[in-house]
């Protein structure tokens, strides 16, 4: 038996980050919880960061803490505007509000003053050596490194260079600060990381205020501590830089002291979440954008027509915990599936049509049958659809020479219309190919669905629209964007990820709908009888010219873990 929908308003699965909490706030150790959702605006969120946007908001609400949005603005070559807009909408849109809205760049000024008191302490030095230099002396994780031949600098000198640094005196990548900690350590992020490098770019929040720029490593924890956070939540590949945390916390002497907890990432087969990668299939025209309905980010789910509240179900069922694992990505559509069923109208749509003549039908005569929005919730009403002498039907549910137990139409065999009448077909028209373009059937005035007609029974039941009535429409149907189903952002190296893009990832054909969806909105939902569940397209849809997107199929062989 699968599971429903599990309640996920303001509250998380049993986890250990909720039983620190808890000890914490039992102990005194902490007042008020304060979290963070701090994405660096070089990006569009994808559907990782809808787990971490959910963890961070509904474990503060659940003891009644604050969130913060902060923006980790210390790279300005890389970050714009528009994704500080783009974040502020998603987060917005998965129906979290947060308390207070920041910026690292706002921070820069304290940051710059703790630097220089790592410099007073001895705690760090300005070093001359290129990014390879650095990188060729910092050792393995078999080997310790080397010490900079920089790295004795006297405190004065390293304070007038680091001055200097920020006067603008030199070149991008002719000098970094370093933090003066082990080159033996074992753990090779506390081998004198660096800690401000100079980027002579505007900034899209400080402008050319500044010329040299914290890393961020170094600027996270101070934010934190700035900020009052109490639990700084992340995802495990920071867990080695924890210790690094720790000691910027204790060195630069902050007042607040914040403590890191890692969890396990969101990881999805045959789905990459990189933003370089990302960003490379948007470059490159693979994709029409970052919120191309292909796209695993949040503002691609969300044109496709996914809804938040599937996103939060999908990451509940997921769960907090430090294992490491990729989810199947049927999970998240059996979640989406669940969530559309109660709230999407059941109609009817064409995707490949071909034409039928019901030629006992009388010509120029209209009717309206009566058809129920959603079977499954009675409240959503009924609707009135058109039905006369010619309609079309999918070409697929026509075959001239049949399979056994094929119970669609075919010459001399009868089936029922979709909330219609029992039809027979008779004729078979082609051209001048040999192909099938029409087909001519009768029906039987007495199989009128909902008449309570029992005189006999057929097998196949078909969907259909009225020819005359029929609104164009564009559907546009989405296959997975990389090809192996066994990939995910761990095994998909970047150098070579675009072999991987499935050519076949969208498909666009042409058909009809029901005359009623010609005013279909932007972000209406449907389930198409057989094809499954459409979402208008907020980009390419115009007044009385819809386009649909496919949300998800009917069904799947998926299950949920019992």
């Amino acid at each position: 038996m699968e599971r429903l929908i599990p309640v996920v308003n303001n509250s998380t699965p049993p986890n250990f980050i909720k039983n620190i909490i808890t000890e914490d706030l039992k102990s005194g150790k902490v007042q008020t919880v304060v979290t963070r959702f701090p994405p660096e605006p070089n990006g569009y969120l994808h559907i990782g960061h809808a787990k971490a946007i959910w963890i961070n908001f509904t474990l503060a609400d659940e003891f009644g803490g604050r969130t913060h949005l902060r923006f980790d603005d210390t790279n300005p070559v890389k970050e714009d505007v528009e994704y500080v807009n783009s974040i502020k909408e998603d987060v917005k849109w998965l129906g979290f509000e947060w308390e207070e809205l920041h910026f690292a760049s706002d921070y820069f000024e304290e940051m710059y003053n703790r630097a220089v008191l790592l410099i007073k302490k001895g705690k760090a030095y300005v070093d001359d050596l290129s990014a390879d230099q650095i990188r060729e002396l910092r050792g393995t994780l078999t080997e310790p490194g080397q010490n900079s031949p920089y790295r004795d600098r006297s405190v004065e000198e390293n304070l007038d260079l680091f001055a200097r640094m920020r006067a603008g005196e030199f070149k991008d990548g002719e000098k970094v600060l370093r933090a003066k900690i082990d080159m033996a350590s074992p753990n090779i992020n506390l081998r004198d990381p660096v800690i401000y490098r100079i980027v002579h770019a505007t900034h899209h929040n400080t402008g050319d205020k500044w010329c040299i720029y914290p890393m961020y490593a170094f600027a996270h924890p101070l934010e934190d501590a700035i900020e009052g956070v109490t639990h700084s939540l992340c995802t495990l590949e920071f867990e080695e830089q924890r210790p690094f945390y720790d000691w910027t916390i204790a060195e630069t002497e902050m007042p607040k002291v914040p403590h890191q907890y890692e969890f396990g990432r969101l990881n999805l087969l045959q789905t990459v979440t990189s933003k370089r990668k990302l960003k490379m299939l948007v470059d490159e025209g693979y994709v029409d954008g970052w919120d191309d309905p292909r796209m695993p980010t949040i503002s691609g789910l969300r044109r496709r027509g996914v809804t938040p509240e599937a996103i939060k179900a999908f990451v509940y069922e997921a769960g907090i915990s430090k294992a490491y694992g990729s989810i199947d990505p049927k999970t998240l559509e059996h979640f989406i599936r669940e969530d559309l069923k109660l709230r999407a109208p059941r109609t009817m749509a064409v995707l490949d049509p071909l034409k039928v003549v019901i030629t006992n039908y009388p010509e120029g005569q209209t009717e309206m049958l009566e058809a129920e929005n959603n079977s499954e919730n009675p409240e959503m009403g009924n609707r009135q659809i058109p039905f006369s002498r010619e309609i079309y039907i999918e070409r697929e549910d026509f075959m001239e020479n049949p399979p056994s137990k094929y119970f669609r139409l075919f010459p001399g065999n009868e089936v029922r219309l979709k909330h219609a009448y029992f039809i027979k077909c008779n004729d078979v028209i082609k051209n001048a190919d040999g192909n099938v373009v029409e087909i001519h059937c009768t029906y039987d005035p007495e199989t009128k669905s909902g008449s309570g007609f029992t005189g006999r029974k057929v097998k196949g039941t078909i969907h259909w629209v009225d020819a005359s009535a029929a609104v164009p429409a564009e559907f546009r149907l989405y296959e997975p964007l990389i090809m192996d189903e066994e990939a995910d952002e761990d095994t998909i190296e970047e150098k070579s990820f675009l072999d991987l893009v499935n050519p076949n990832s969208l498909t666009v054909v042409h058909g009809f709908v029901e005359p009623g969806l010609k005013d279909a909105k932007p972000q209406d939902k449907f389930q198409f009888f057989r094809h499954g569940y459409f979402n208008v397209d907020t980009k390419y849809s115009e007044p009385g010219k819809p386009v649909f997107n496919l949300v998800v199929s009917l069904k799947s062989s998926f299950q949920l873990p019992k």
